[in-house]
C-alpha cells in the first residue's frame, strides 16, 4: 500500500523531463531518497559527496563491462552536498548502473577522488558482477549494482516480537549450515536451504536465528591456496554493500528481485515463531588500507567515511585494514538508513554489531562515554522493537562488556560469561562464587537500575573459537589447514581434552566428553539471561580442532548432518532442555515473590561439597502457583553429596535432568516418577555431572 501512494504522489505532481542529456530525459530528482529508486516514469538516482566536485552515472548492460551510456549530473542538480537526477524511460531490467566521481586529490587530508574509477552505489540494494559462489569478478574488476522492484507481498505475516529474555538464539552460518550433502536439501548453501530445515529448527525449540554476515561481499578477494586446497573469506565479515544482501546466497538467479528469497525466509521463519537476527559489520569495508581497492567510500568521500591519522593513513581498529568513521554525523546517518532498511524492507527482528565498540570511537580513535550512533540507535522510533546486540569490544584493545553505553537499550554477547563458564565447566578450582554470579545473571556486571534485565546474551560457544564438542577434544587450536603455521586463532581456548587430543576409540574418555557436552548445554540453557549456541552444537559437530575457520568453505566448517543421528541422545537432551526452560520463566526473569519466602535467586555452595547449586524462584506465567527450579552441578572429578533446600510436606524435589545418565529417554520417564522426597533432601551426584529439579506437589 505505501508503495502505491508513493506512485500516486509522483503522478500528482507531474514529475516531466526538463533537460536532456546524451539522448536521456532528465530533471532534478529525489533529493532525501538514496540509492537508486525506480518511480512511474523512469529511475530517481541519489548521491551524496561531501568534497566531490563532480559526478557521472554509467549505465551498462546487463552483464557487461562497457557502459553503453555517460549521463553527467547537472551542477544546478547539485543541493549542498547531493546529486539527483531522475532519468525517464528507464526500464530496470534493461540496465546495471554504477558512478564516476571527479575532486581533489590530497592524499595526507584523506582525499583520494580519481574520475576514471567506476564506483559501486553506497546504497545500492542489488551488487552485480560476483554473484556465483567463488567466481571471479569480470576482467574489469569493478561491482555494479541493479534497481531493485520492491514488489514483495508480505500478507498477514506475524511478528513474534518475542521478548530478549525468552529467546534461545541459535547462530547459524547461511552456507555452512546445508552446504554438506548430508543436509539433505534441494538447494545446499543458500537461503531456500535454510528455508527447507525450519521444521528441524521448530522441533529443536529455537524461536531465533542469527545469520552470519548476509550483506554483499567477495569471498575471493583474498583467496589462496594451501596444500591445493582453495581458502577464501567463508564467514564474510567484510562488507562491501550495507544494503545489499549477498546474491551468492541465492538459490536462484534474481536480478531486480534480489532479496526476495531472503525475505520468503525470513516469513517463513515468522510464520514458525522464528525470529531473524542479522550480524552486520559496521566497523570496516572490503576496501581495506592504503594498499586496497576503492570499491566504493574510497571514491565517494574517503576521509569522512574512514578513520583516518592526521597523514591520511588508515586506523585499524578493526584488524582488517581500516575502520568505519561511524560516529561523523555523515556516516552515522548511513548506518541509521541502513538498519531501517532491513526492518522495513526485510522485517528483520534485531542485529548482532560485530565489533561493536568501534561504534563508540570518536573521529580520531578515542572512545566516547556518549557516543551518538549508538544513542540514536537506541532512540529511534523504527527501531523501537528490534534487538541490539553488542559484541563490546574491538580489535584495538577496547573491551566494554558490562560497561557498554546501554540506554536499557542495548544487550551485549557476555565475553566474561563464556571464559568464567568455560574455566569452571572444565573443573578449575575457587570459581563457585564467580560461576553462582554468571549463572544467576551476571548483574554484578549488568547492574539493573542501569543495564535492565536483558543485558546479558550467554553463550559457551560461536563461530570464533572450538566447537562445544571441539571444546572438550582439543587442548589447542589445530588450523594448519588455514595457511598460517597454526599462528591464526585465539590461543586462549579454555578447554580440556580429557586426557587425548582429538578424537579416540577410547570409551571412557569418549562418555566423559558426552557428559561434559551435556553439563555445558544445561548451564547455558540454565542461566538467566539470553543463551545463544552455536549451529550444530545441538549434535555435536566438529571442526576437528579448528579454532578460526574463517576461510574454510569446505566440511572443516560445514555442518556434518550425519553426526545428527549419531549425536541422537545429545540432540534430544538439548530439545527437552529448551522445553524446560521455556515451560519455567522463572529461569529467565523475575516472576513476583514464592510463596514459600525464597529469593528470586540464590546460590549454595561450597558447604561440605563441591556442588553448586543455583535456585530460581517466584510465580508460574499464570501467577496460580509457585514456580521453584533448582541446578546443581558437580565439577569434581569424584561423586558428591548434593543437599537441596528443604520444603513443606506436601512439596518435593523432581529430577528433571541428569547428565549422567548413559542413555537419553525423552522426557525421563525412568526417574520422573522418582522423586526425591524432603526427609534429608540429599542427593548423591556423579562427578562431573549436572542435574536439574523442579518443585511439584507429592
Amino acid at each position: 500500500m505505501a508503495e502505491a501512494n508513493n506512485n500516486l504522489s509522483f503522478e500528482r505532481f507531474h514529475l516531466r523531463p526538463i533537460d536532456e542529456i546524451n539522448g536521456f530525459k532528465v530533471r532534478p530528482g529525489l533529493y532525501e531518497q538514496n540509492g537508486a529508486t525506480a518511480i512511474p516514469s523512469g529511475v530517481n538516482f541519489t548521491v551524496p559527496t561531501n568534497s566531490g566536485t563532480s559526478v557521472e552515472l554509467l549505465l551498462f548492460k546487463n552483464r557487461e563491462d562497457e557502459p553503453y551510456a555517460i549521463i553527467p549530473f547537472p551542477e544546478n542538480y547539485r543541493i549542498g552536498n547531493v546529486y539527483s537526477m531522475i532519468v525517464f524511460d528507464l526500464n530496470i531490467e534493461d540496465f546495471e548502473y554504477a558512478y564516476r566521481v571527479d575532486g581533489p586529490y590530497d592524499k595526507e587530508k584523506g582525499l583520494i577522488f580519481d574520475k576514471n574509477r567506476i564506483l559501486l552505489d553506497m546504497y545500492a540494494k542489488s551488487v552485480t558482477g560476483q554473484s556465483e559462489w567463488g567466481k571471479k569478478l569480470g576482467s574489469k574488476s569493478f561491482y555494479k549494482a541493479r534497481v531493485v522492484r520492491n514488489d514483495f507481498d508480505w500478507g498477514s505475516e506475524p511478528n513474534p516480537n518475542i521478548g530478549l529474555e525468552d529467546l534461545v538464539i541459535y547462530e547459524m552460518h547461511v552456507r555452512g549450515f546445508t552446504k554438506d550433502a548430508s543436509s539433505g536439501v534441494k538447494y545446499p548453501g543458500t537461503f531456500a536451504g535454510v528455508m527447507e530445515k525450519i521444521p528441524y529448527l521448530k522441533d529443536l525449540g529455537v524461536n531465533a536465528v542469527e545469520l552470519m554476515p548476509i550483506f554483499e561481499f567477495d569471498e575471493i578477494k583474498d583467496d589462496r591456496k594451501y596444500n591445493d586446497e582453495i581458502l577464501v573469506d567463508y564467514w564474510g565479515y567484510n562488507p562491501i554493500s550495507f544494503f545489499a544482501p549477498n546474491t551468492s546466497y541465492a538459490a536462484k538467479t534474481e536480478d531486480n528481485s534480489s532479496g526476495t528469497e531472503l525475505k520468503k525466509l525470513i516469513k517463513r521463519l515468522h510464520d514458525n515463531g522464528i525470529e531473524c537476527l542479522l550480524d552486520v559489520v559496521f566497523n570496516h569495508t572490503a576496501e581495506g588500507n592504503e594498499f586496497g581497492p576503492s570499491i566504493s567510500f574510497k571514491g565517494f568521500d574517503n576521509n569522512v567515511y574512514y578513520m583516518l591519522t592526521p597523514r591520511g593513513e588508515y586506523y585499524n581498529f578493526s584488524g582488517c585494514g581500516n575502520t568505519l568513521n561511524c560516529n561523523h554525523p555523515v556516516v552515522r546517518h548511513m548506518i541509521l538508513e541502513c538498519l531501517r532498511y532491513w526492518v522495513t524492507d526485510y522485517h528483520v527482528d534485531g542485529f548482532r554489531f560485530d565489533l561493536a565498540s568501534i561504534l563508540g570511537r570518536n573521529e580520531d580513535g578515542s572512545p566516547m562515554s556518549n557516543a551518538p550512533l549508538l544513542q540514536n540507535l537506541a532512540y529511534d522510533q523504527i527501531l523501537a522493537d528490534v534487538k541490539l546486540i553488542a559484541e563490546a569490544w574491538d580489535a584495538g584493545g577496547l573491551y566494554q562488556v558490562g560497561t557498554f553505553p546501554s540506554w536499557n537499550r542495548w544487550a551485549e554477547w557476555n565475553g566474561k560469561y563464556r571464559d568464567d563458564m568455560r574455566d569452571f565447566l572444565k573443573g578449575d578450582i575457587g570459581l563457585m562464587p564467580v560461576a553462582a554470579r554468571r549463572i544467576s545473571g551476571s548483574k554484578d556486571i549488568y547492574n539493573p537500575e542501569h543495564r535492565g534485565d536483558n543485558a546479558s546474551v550467554n553463550f559457551l560457544n560461536c563461530h570464533d573459537g572450538f566447537t562445544l564438542w571441539d571444546m572438550y577434544c582439543y587442548n589447542r587450536k589445530h588450523n594448519e589447514a588455514n595457511g598460517w603455521n597454526n599462528t591464526d586463532g585465539a590461543d586462549d581456548n579454555r578447554s580440556w581434552n580429557c586426557g587425548w587430543e582429538g578424537e579416540t576409540d577410547n570409551e571412557y574418555i569418549n562418555k566423559l566428553r558426552y557428559r561434559l557436552c551435556k553439563n555445558a548445554m544445561t548451564t547455558l540453557l540454565m542461566s538467566r539471561g539470553t543463551p545463544m549456541f552455536l549451529a550444530g552444537d545441538e549434535f555435536l559437530n566438529t571442526q576437528y580442532g579448528n579454532n578460526n575457520t574463517y576461510c574454510q568453505d569446505s566440511p572443516i566448517s560445514w555442518l556434518e548432518w550425519g553426526q545428527l543421528e549419531k549425536n541422537r541422545e545429545h540432540f534430544r537432551f538439548t530439545r527437552h532442555l529448551i522445553k524446560f526452560r521455556k515451560e519455567h520463566p522463572v529461569i529467565r526473569k523475575y516472576m513476583g515473590s514464592c510463596s514459600l519466602g525464597f529469593p528470586d535467586s540464590w546460590a549454595l555452595g561450597p558447604d561440605h561439597t563441591n556442588v553448586l547449586r543455583v535456585i530460581f524462584a517466584g510465580r508460574n506465567a499464570d501467577n496460580t502457583a509457585d514456580d521453584i527450579v533448582c541446578f546443581a552441578i558437580n565439577t569434581h572429578w569424584e561423586r558428591q553429596d548434593c543437599y537441596l533446600p528443604e520444603l513443606p510436606h506436601y512439596l518435593c524435589w523432581q529430577i528433571e535432568t541428569d547428565s549422567s545418565l548413559e542413555i537419553y529417554r525423552s522426557g525421563f520417564p525412568d526417574i520422573r516418577d522418582k522423586k526425591v522426597r524432603t526427609n534429608g533432601n540429599l542427593i548423591n551426584m556423579e562427578a562431573r555431572s549436572s542435574m536439574v529439579f523442579s518443585v511439584v506437589r507429592v
